[in-house]
């Protein structure tokens, strides 16, 4: 019962705050606390970096391995995603198996990196019907202050472009299977913006309280061709066909700063 009153109260301080126009953190509504981008930042990883967002903190990892392809793309690599919360990284994190929200964490950021075809997957077959590469994506949430899945993509596209194939792990040169792949072949670099509506307001980047006072939250991830890859819509609240349109023309571009910037 005293919780949900104390949430009620944040949820009424916020809603206060953005109806005078300001935030708690006293940035704009259409501005992102500050990102950070770290690779190589695990070095036992074929690929790995650090994101932060704010006091928001992910640690993506990406494994290579040898396997079979599904049967109906014999000629693919196989791309798996999974996202572990770590207890302390938030007192609503419970140790145990994964939960929905991080099957639902991993969910958008692979459908963000299938869906923009971010990765060159047939240069992944080594025999087709036989032997492809696998690539294991594991995000790790460190710290959550709100916005994980923007962090969280980032950082796999971060950790994808960091990736290099372990051929001599597997006892073969990078010739004797295709002579041009060396590192991984990454053809798009998705990154998903999320923004959420509060009192009729548009927010980027919403902090933990924020995103608890939401009406709605719009995630869309895009490519630098402005091509969306995944767009999901969560919370309670309606959005008009205006201000759907107007989150994704504020995702797309700000998705097109962010790859500028932290994906050079």
């Amino acid at each position: 019962m005293g919780s949900d009153i104390a949430e009620e109260m944040r949820r009424d301080y916020v809603c206060d705050l953005i109806r005078s126009g300001k935030r708690m953190d006293g940035r704009r509504f259409l501005e992102y606390r500050e990102i950070i981008v770290e690779k190589g930042v695990v070095k036992r990883a074929e690929g790995s970096a650090r994101v932060k967002i704010g006091n928001t903190q992910v640690l993506v990892g990406v494994k290579m391995e040898i396997g079979e392809p599904f049967p109906d793309i014999p000629n693919e690599g196989v791309i798996i995603t999974n996202a572990e919360f770590v207890p302390l990284a938030s007192p609503e994190f419970e140790p145990g198996p994964p939960d929905e929200n991080s099957v639902e964490l991993a969910r958008i950021v692979d459908r963000g990196i299938r869906g923009s075809h971010a990765l060159d997957v047939e240069s992944l077959c080594i025999e087709e019907g036989e032997k492809v590469w696998m690539i294991f994506i594991d995000i790790h949430v460190l710290d959550d202050d709100g916005n994980l899945v923007d962090a969280s993509a980032l950082g796999a596209i971060a950790a994808l472009m960091n990736t290099r194939i372990p051929y001599e792990r597997h006892g073969f040169s990078p010739r004797e299977v295709n002579p041009k792949v060396d590192n991984l072949m990454v053809k798009y670099t998705p990154v998903a913006v999320t923004t959420v509506e509060i009192d009729g307001n548009i927010l980027v980047d919403p902090n933990m309280f924020e995103e608890s006072a939401a009406d709605a939250r719009l995630i869309v991830t895009s490519t630098e061709d402005g091509d969306i890859s995944c767009i999901q819509k969560s919370g309670r609240g309606v959005l008009s066909e205006n201000t759907f349109e107007r989150m994704i023309d504020i995702a797309v571009e700000e998705a097109h700063r962010i790859r500028k910037i932290y994906l050079r």
